[in-house]
């Protein structure tokens, strides 16, 4: 039986190469509303970010998603994402 390769994607905030998977996918849709992605499957330019609050305030210093979606990001979005990820594992 053939080994399934496993999809890699770089955390928008600490830069490291993880499984889909674990990542948490916040997406663009063609409006210009970014949202977070529970399902992974909403249309829509998609960036990853690991699911602890320490990467996403990583992303909103050093601008990862105005890169990932060639666009300016407000603060209200970063706040917004902010409450919605899911509390850090420990």
């Amino acid at each position: 039986m053939k080994n399934r390769k496993t999809p890699l994607r770089k955390c928008i905030g600490c830069g490291e190469l993880k499984d889909k998977r674990e990542l948490v996918r916040v997406v663009r849709n063609k409006e210009g509303e970014i949202s977070l992605d529970t399902t992974g499957r909403a249309h829509g330019r998609g960036a990853y970010i690991c699911s602890k609050k320490a990467c996403l305030e990583k992303a909103i210093e050093n601008r990862g998603l105005n890169r990932s979606f060639k666009c300016q990001v407000p603060k209200e979005v970063y706040n917004k994402l902010l409450e919605e990820i899911p509390a850090d594992e420990t």
